[in-house]
C-alpha cells in the first residue's frame, strides 16, 4: 500500500507547509490567519487537512494557547529553511516581471545588425543594466531555436513559417555592379546570361559548400545565373572593396552600394531585372510568457526603426 507522504508534493502541500510555518512561528492562529491574509476558521482547516494527510498530529491546541508536538517541531525544523528559500526564489521571478534581467540571445545578418541593432545599443545598456545582450553577428541561415537564440533578425525569404516576424525596413533588391574601368576593359552585359562571360565576385552563404546563384526576374519569373569568376568571398563588404578594385562585377543589396554609386565609383547594371524581395525582419517563437528582458529588445528594436524612419 502506498503510504500518501512517500506521492510527490502536489501544490496543495506548498499551502499547507505555509500554513503550518505560519502557525508554528507565531503559536497562534489568529496572528497567523491575519499574516496570510485568510480567516481563522478557512486556516484551522488548512492544518486539520494537512495533520490528516500527514497522519500525525503536529500542533497541540487550547482555547488559550497552541504548541508544537514533538513531530511538529522536526517537521519545522525541516521544512522552514526550504520553504524560505522556495519563497525567495519565487520573488526572484517576480523581480524579473518587475525590471527585466538576463541574458538575451540573438542571432543576426551582419546587414542587420549593423542597420537595426548597433544604433540603439548605447541607449539600451543605459536603460536596462541588468540585461545581458549575447549577439551572434553571422549570415548562416539556422535552425536559431534549436541553437539556443531567443530572436533572429534576418530577411523575409528565410524566415521559418512558425514564427512571429516584425517588420523592420523596406522591401530590398540586389543589383549587379561594376567599376568604370572594368567596364572600359571587359565591356556591359546586356541581359543577366551575360554575365557567364564575365568575372564576377562571388558569394558564399556561410554553411554551404557551392557559391550563391544570382537570382533575377524577368517577366513576373525569377531565374538563377550561377556565375564564374575569379574571386569568391563569405562577406559582403570584401565584394564591395573587390568590385570598386575593378577585380569583377559584385552583385549587392542597392542600400549598400548607394554611395559608391552616387559618386560615381560604381555602376548599376542589368537594374531593370533586379526585382525586390522582403526586407529584414525581427522574428521569435510564439510564446504564451515572453520574458521581460525579450520583451524589451524587441521594443526598442522596433522603437528605434520607426525613429529611423
Amino acid at each position: 500500500m502506498v503510504n500518501p507522504m512517500d506521492l510527490p508534493p502536489s501544490g496543495s502541500d506548498y499551502t499547507h507547509l505555509r500554513a503550518f510555518i505560519a502557525v508554528a512561528e507565531s503559536l497562534s492562529f489568529s496572528r497567523a490567519a491575519a499574516n496570510m491574509g485568510i480567516s481563522g476558521s478557512a486556516l484551522s482547516q488548512l492544518i486539520r487537512s494537512f495533520e490528516e494527510r500527514v497522519g500525525v498530529r503536529l500542533l497541540n491546541r487550547t482555547t488559550r494557547s497552541v504548541t508544537l508536538t514533538e513531530a511538529g517541531k522536526n517537521l519545522l525544523l525541516r521544512v522552514q529553511p526550504a520553504v524560505a528559500e522556495l519563497a525567495d526564489a519565487m520573488g526572484q521571478v517576480r523581480r524579473y516581471q518587475e525590471r527585466p534581467a538576463g541574458t538575451v540571445r540573438i542571432h543576426a545578418f551582419r546587414s542587420a545588425a549593423r542597420r537595426f541593432i548597433q544604433p540603439i545599443l548605447a541607449d539600451f545598456v543605459d536603460r536596462f543594466p541588468d540585461v545581458v545582450l549575447d549577439i551572434a553577428v553571422d549570415d548562416a541561415v539556422i535552425d536559431f531555436v534549436a541553437n539556443g537564440y531567443d530572436a533572429a533578425i534576418r530577411i523575409g525569404e528565410v524566415i521559418e513559417q512558425d514564427m512571429v516576424a516584425v517588420r523592420l525596413g523596406p522591401e530590398m533588391r540586389q543589383i549587379a555592379v561594376a567599376s568604370p574601368a572594368y567596364l572600359a576593359r571587359f565591356g556591359r552585359p546586356a541581359h543577366p546570361r551575360d554575365l557567364l562571360q564575365h568575372r564576377c565576385i562571388r558569394w558564399r552563404w556561410p554553411g554551404q559548400t557551392q557559391p550563391y546563384a544570382w537570382e533575377f526576374c524577368e517577366n513576373g519569373h525569377w531565374f538563377s545565373v550561377a556565375v564564374d569568376g575569379p574571386l569568391i568571398v563569405n562577406d559582403k563588404a570584401a565584394g564591395v572593396w573587390a568590385a570598386l578594385a575593378g577585380v569583377g562585377i559584385d552583385f549587392v543589396v542597392e542600400d549598400r552600394v548607394a554611395a559608391p554609386i552616387r559618386d560615381g565609383a560604381l555602376v548599376p547594371l542589368l537594374t531593370e531585372w533586379s526585382a525586390p524581395f522582403p526586407g529584414h525582419f525581427l522574428c521569435y517563437p510564439r510564446q504564451r510568457q515572453m520574458a521581460p528582458a525579450l520583451r524589451v529588445f524587441i521594443d526598442a528594436v522596433r522603437t528605434g526603426t520607426a525613429q529611423a524612419a
